[in-house]
């Protein structure tokens, strides 16, 4: 759908420069999604592999962040075996709701209710990021909380209409419940893509 070169906005990596490749079409439908132009593959430009890796190349990025839409309802091994042979890290963003194809040096699992995510994208998350919209998002956040792996961060992260409704929300959640930590779209924040 789109390619671009900037910061990183959340989660762990927040504030370090990456290539984000941003793959149309998505199966899940979430009712607060900020890129819903996403969900249809129709109509956005295709790209070769070879395309995307010589504009990145073009770029001092060492990290590349694919992300969607639902980025695993594509096959993910051709895109990540030319990126990783070009030397670069690749992260994704996906909610773990297809099987899993790539090779991935940073898995960040945001489970969606609307469909719920695979166990081996669970178990495989390096970062477990949940959205929360209201107070039922804590339910939620926990039920996929001890299915992850021990080295996993947990992470909360306000969804941004509703950010200023449960941020306070949130920040008394961690204190009482300090195995997680608040994630930021720090990248909103700064109106920066």
């Amino acid at each position: 759908m789109e390619h671009f070169y900037t910061l990183q906005g959340e989660g762990f990596h927040t504030g370090k420069p990456a290539y984000f490749v941003r793959l149309a079409g998505c199966d899940v439908g979430c009712v607060w999604c900020d890129v819903k132009e996403s969900w249809h593959a129709e109509g956005h430009p295709i790209l070769t592999v070879k395309d995307i890796l010589a504009t990145i190349q073009n770029t001092h990025a060492k990290i590349v962040v694919i992300t969607g839409g639902e980025p695993l309802m594509h096959d993910l091994n051709p895109l990540t075996t030319v990126l990783k042979n070009a030397g670069l890290k690749l992260h994704i963003e996906t909610s773990g709701s297809s099987p899993m194809s790539g090779d991935w040096d940073w898995i960040c699992l945001s489970p969606k209710k609307f469909k719920e995510p695979l166990a081996e994208s669970i178990i495989a998350a390096h970062e477990l990021k949940s959205i929360i919209y209201n107070k039922y998002d804590f339910e939620w956040a926990n039920k996929f909380a001890p299915l992850v792996n021990e080295k996993c961060i947990l992470y909360l992260q306000p969804e941004w209409s509703k950010r200023k409704e449960v941020e306070t929300m949130i920040i008394e959640y961690i204190k009482q419940s300090p195995l997680w930590q608040l994630s930021l779209q720090t990248h909103k924040y700064l109106e920066i893509p």
